[in-house]
């Protein structure tokens, strides 16, 4: 499996990487190459991306427990 990162990332700032599986996608932390790998199916990954496009986890912009600003 190769292991993507945001092209922001210049190995010098806190960033994940992420690797496409058949079965997910898998996280870890760039600067712990051999650390603990996080596992997400990929309904898990389509919905956090879902989330992410919607400013569900943006700092600014705090969401309800229904999703709705």
């Amino acid at each position: 499996m190769s292991w993507r990162s945001a092209r922001g990332c210049n190995g010098n700032s806190a960033c994940v990487e992420v690797g496409f599986l058949p079965g997910g996608v898998a996280v870890r932390d760039s600067k712990l190459p051999d650390g603990p790998v996080v596992f997400f199916t990929n309904s898990e990954w389509a919905a956090f991306i879902i989330g992410v496009k919607n400013g569900e986890f943006d700092n600014n912009s705090p969401t309800t427990a229904e999703g709705t600003r």
